[in-house]
């Protein structure tokens, strides 16, 4: 079970969560946005080794502190590295004050009904019993929707809450993420639908237990509050979707209640050549912009 003080900083401290979890399929463009061409390893094990020094850069900043940053979504092999001669989710809290999370998911099926529907996540019980061992306070999970099918977002919905009431049994607290893409053609249709489905689920989750959502910064500023304002409800964060890091502050600004949980956004201006001050300011600054857009709102 994780500490009370990592329940109390997630449920309420100002700040945000900073996403650290590309996986196998986004690590190549992660990689390339830093600097790293797919030419400079030559296998997976290499690439993983390069992706996990850039992360151990960005956990290692002077900026990247509990401050503002109040926790951290980790990929599984990140979990499972160290920094610094300790455990990544160790090194985190300990050190950083930093509370860490674990990205469970295994990928998307194909699109079926306007939606992704998760992958079987084979072996989560014991991913979650070795995270939970770890020191890991919570998991963080994504599919995705793509048309306003009530369907395929009901199904969606449900598979969610599902898998999240799995993760809970082991003393975590879930990360619910139903992406709607900001493509889709239909947007505030395909997002009203979700926070319908959404509160739906919420009625049904047992009382005494809560759930995190991670969801895409809406059209309709504030449409999801009544999600934000439910008791089952521990913390509504935003996922960027693609949004330049400046888009998506002005637009989750708007949004009362909802702070970010950032990746591409947080991560834009890294670059490997960077020098180690260099690295420092422009990290900094996109941390006080994106706590800004988290804790000041319109």
């Amino acid at each position: 079970m994780a500490p009370q003080s990592m329940t109390t900083q997630i449920t309420g401290a100002p700040g945000f969560l900073a996403a650290l979890d590309q996986s196998g399929g986004s690590t190549p463009g992660a990689l390339r946005l830093y600097g790293i061409p797919e030419t400079a390893y030559g296998n997976e094990a290499e690439m993983f080794a390069l992706m996990h020094a850039m992360r151990t850069r960005v956990m290692t900043a002077p900026s990247f502190t509990g401050d503002k940053v109040i926790g951290a979504i980790l990929f599984e092999r990140t979990m499972d590295g160290e920094v610094k001669g300790q455990q990544v989710p160790a090194y985190l809290w300990k050190e950083r004050g930093v509370v860490p999370f674990l990205k469970v998911d295994k990928g998307l099926e194909k699109e079926a009904d306007g939606v992704c529907m998760m992958k079987p996540i084979s072996g989560l019980d014991t991913l979650l019993e070795r995270a939970a061992k770890l020191g890991v306070f919570g998991t963080k999970m994504r599919s995705t929707i793509t048309l306003p099918s009530e369907t395929g977002i009901a199904a969606i919905a449900d598979q969610q809450f599902e898998i999240g009431a799995q993760i809970a049994k082991h003393g975590l607290m879930p990360i619910l993420e139903p992406e709607v893409s900001i493509k889709s053609p239909d947007k505030p249709k395909a997002e009203a639908l979700l926070r319908d489905a959404i509160l739906r689920n919420l009625d049904k989750v047992p009382s005494g237990r809560q759930v995190m959502l991670k969801l895409t910064i809406p059209s309709v500023p504030d449409l999801y509050k009544e999600v934000i304002a439910h008791d089952r409800v521990m913390r509504v964060v935003a996922l960027s979707g693609g949004y330049t890091r400046a888009d998506a502050c002005q637009k989750l600004a708007q949004n009362h209640g909802m702070i970010a949980s950032f990746s591409r956004a947080l991560l834009e201006e890294l670059r490997a050549s960077m020098s180690d001050a260099e690295f420092n300011a422009a990290l900094a600054r996109s941390i006080d912009e994106i706590y800004a857009a988290s804790t000041r709102k319109a």
